[in-house]
């Protein structure tokens, strides 16, 4: 079987950090006996290359000094900020367009997977109807978000998904806003880990109507032990959709004696951010001058950009992980929150929003602790719960490991999406 897989971004060189998850997913589209083309955008001139042992096609759409419409920050955010960028679009989607017909042409995959649906089903169209390939659509909720703002992208959405054969979703609140614009079916197609492991992985699979297969042998888990204080930590981009002003807030009601929030990543509101926890200690602190550091807020620190080993180091020192995610003023929010299944993986327990595609991962109170929103005393109280009760650690580190096995193991994940791929062409 043959598979042509369409996106806005794909690694430009092999340590590139890009869409990881998309590169495991096509590593072991490999592994199960799929051949694999990549359809991607140039980069600044960028090349047709390989990675991987799988060819990326690039396609170019303007001169090389102005081909940064993708990579390294998400095409919506760049317009946003640098508006002429929006005049790239259309030889981004022309070009496109006839490139992946040269490519079908040639190559004749079985199937077209195409991510990110506005604009890549429409590159994706012409070849599928002309050589008649069935279309795969994969939606991962930013394309949804744009019908806010941008209203004329709603009926071209919803013209996109009559035209294909099957439908992906990230999680199923993606899932749920593509039902709205058009009653179709949907396939849950979540993302798995992108850390390296020496586990076996399950072949369980998962989907909300479906019954599970549980793991054959219990894990002994063992909560991280408590080194000084109970460590807190947040990674991600400093966006406004993360939530981290309330985590911030949270230091409030968090003993300095006991807790230290520590904050890993960089983004457009990192100095804000830092602001506000400087001044939320100064004030505090002034408040309390001469008081017990029991009285006084937990320490907030941020790392800045980690290099993998100094990442690795926090994850393993920290006691519990935490995504603070919010619906930003855009009306985005987190499509599914792979870093919680990878935090999982390193054996931390998770507090997150219950926003998005979260509760996808975190089943409140057997795989992680689920707060309401925008809430720095809930997320406070979860944090010292934890504190207070290794067993209730334990217990939620068993249930997310058992969470992993049933949803979010790449064999499972694969096996779904090719048992879709055969179905198409029978």
């Amino acid at each position: 079987m043959k598979v042509l897989v369409i996106g806005s971004v794909y690694p430009r060189f092999q340590e590139d950090a890009e869409v990881p998850w998309l590169r495991t997913s096509v590593a072991h589209l490999k592994k199960a006996g799929v051949e694999i083309q990549v359809l991607a955008p140039a980069y600044k001139g960028l090349k047709s290359h390989d990675i991987d042992g799988t060819h990326v096609n690039r396609f170019r759409y303007a001169p090389a000094n102005w081909e940064i419409l993708t990579h390294e920050e998400g095409a919506p955010s760049k317009m946003a900020s640098k508006p002429w960028l929006q005049l790239l679009a259309i030889p981004y989607i022309i070009n496109g367009f006839f490139q992946c017909i040269r490519i079908c042409c040639k190559w004749r995959p079985d199937v077209i997977h195409a991510h990110w649906p506005f604009p890549h089903a429409y590159i994706a169209l012409g070849a599928a109807k002309l050589f008649r390939i069935p279309l795969v659509l994969n939606f991962h909720g930013a394309e949804l978000l744009l019908i806010r703002k941008k209203k004329w992208v709603k009926p071209l959405l919803k013209f996109a998904i009559g035209q294909a054969q099957a439908i992906f979703a990230n999680s199923s609140f993606t899932a749920g806003k593509i039902k709205a614009l058009r009653n179709v079916d949907v396939e849950w197609s979540p993302y798995g880990t992108t850390l390296e492991t020496n586990k076996d992985e399950s072949n369980a699979s998962c989907h909300p109507e479906r019954n599970v297969v549980k793991s054959k042998d219990p894990v002994t888990i063992v909560p991280h032990p408590v080194n000084g204080k109970f460590k807190i930590l947040f990674v991600g981009r400093h966006i406004e959709r993360k939530g981290i002003c309330y985590l911030i807030e949270a230091a409030k009601h968090l003993p300095r004696d006991k807790f230290e929030i520590r904050i890993v990543g960089i983004g457009d509101l990192t100095e804000q951010l830092k602001a506000q926890a400087e001044a939320m200690q100064s004030v505090i602190l002034s408040e309390s001058e001469g008081s017990s550091q029991g009285n006084q807020p937990a320490d907030i620190i941020f790392t800045g950009k980690l290099s993998p080993e100094d990442l690795a180091n926090e994850y393993k020192t920290a006691n519990v992980f935490v995504l603070p995610a919010i619906v930003d003023h855009k009306g985005d929010t987190e499509g599914l929150g792979v870093v919680l299944i990878e935090a999982m993986e390193l054996g931390l327990p998770i507090v997150a929003s219950n926003v998005g595609g979260i509760p996808d991962v975190v089943v409140d109170g057997k795989s992680g602790i689920l707060v309401p929103e925008k809430d720095p005393v809930a997320l406070a109280e979860a944090f010292k719960r934890l504190e207070a009760d290794a067993t209730l650690i334990q217990k939620l580190l068993a249930g997310a490991r058992k969470r992993i096995e049933e949803c979010f193991t790449w064999d499972g994940i694969i096996e779904r999406q090719i048992e879709v791929y055969k179905r198409l062409q029978q």
